[in-house]
């Protein structure tokens, strides 16, 4: 069942991207920042968006993080396998939003709801409408090494702010997940400053220190690859901050699914679990090629995708 979002929407809250993010990617997870400067940024990115590609061509919008590049690329795949031009465009979160509202984008591939994308939605909602959930029950949070064994909880990290070197490893500034993350800074009084950097460079981060057991954290969210490849566990959140769990949904331009049913028929019956999603993010991390990563999961998987594309 679509839902065509209205100005009364529920506000909602980005990991993260990664990401985050969930997502959260290489903007994360997950969420944009709104000051003078994005909107700028919006518009540069949409007019190179309206110059490419054709009208005949669906054009997906995605930013990178592991599970939205994943699932993008999946899609791609799968949408030329059945005859139709694909096209995919890197953007910042708050040009995805504006790209699907204004209609130079067919299909925003990640927003989470009802919280983490709330700003976005509530600005641009009653120019696109959410389709279903394709990853439902997400987590943002920080998050540290199993070996940690003495900090389980936000409220510990202040008894170990030298050892930590008072440093949170984040992801892109201005991702809603960033945002969260310093309202937690500042929530319980933590002496710790937030590292920008991005998920591929927080990942890098986590590894080498990881394989070299030293303490670390990270801002971090589900769905991600981290949680197959490391013994990771959030932080406890006594005061839930973060906030209550949210689904993924993708979001298609006014009139899409009018000329598109076909798609959207296909895209609404793609259902993700940890196992699945984390397989395909695992794929594509260990071929580190999206498009070949996605296509052998593919192949691997075609019962499943069937199911999708019936």
């Amino acid at each position: 069942m679509k839902i065509n979002v209205t100005s009364g929407i529920t506000a909602m809250l980005t990991g993260v991207l990664l990401l985050s993010a969930c997502g959260g990617g290489e903007n994360s997870e997950n969420g944009e920042d709104d000051n003078e400067n994005s909107g700028e940024n919006a518009q540069e990115e949409n007019n190179e968006i309206e110059s490419s590609g054709g009208s005949d061509t669906i054009k997906i919008g995605y930013n990178n993080w592991a599970e939205n590049v994943a699932s993008s690329n999946m899609w791609k795949i799968l949408l030329e396998e059945a005859g139709y031009k694909v096209e995919l465009v890197n953007l910042e979160k708050a040009a995805l939003f504006s790209g699907v509202a204004d209609g130079e984008l067919d299909i925003g591939m990640e927003v989470w709801i009802p919280h983490t994308d709330k700003s976005y939605v509530d600005k641009y909602g009653e120019d696109f409408t959410i389709q279903e959930p394709w990853y439902e029950n997400t987590q943002l949070g920080l998050t540290v090494p199993a070996y940690m064994e003495e900090v389980n909880s936000i409220d510990d990290l202040n008894n170990h702010t030298e050892e930590l070197d008072g440093n949170i490893v984040g992801i892109e500034p201005g991702a809603s997940l960033m945002e969260l993350t310093e309202e937690v800074i500042g929530h319980y009084e933590l002496d710790y400053e937030l590292q920008p950097s991005s998920e591929q460079a927080m990942m890098t981060e986590l590894d080498q220190a990881y394989q070299n057991e030293e303490p670390i954290v990270t801002t971090l969210w589900s769905p991600h690859w981290a949680f197959s490849e490391y013994d990771l566990k959030y932080l406890k959140d006594p005061d839930n901050v973060y906030g209550e769990a949210d689904d993924i949904v993708y979001i298609t331009k006014e009139g899409f699914e009018d000329d598109n049913k076909e798609v959207v028929t296909w895209m609404n019956n793609w259902q993700f679990d940890d196992d699945s999603l984390g397989s395909l993010m695992a794929t594509i991390n260990e071929m580190d090629d999206p498009e070949a990563g996605a296509e052998a999961w593919i192949e691997e998987n075609r019962d499943l995708v069937n199911e999708w594309i019936q």
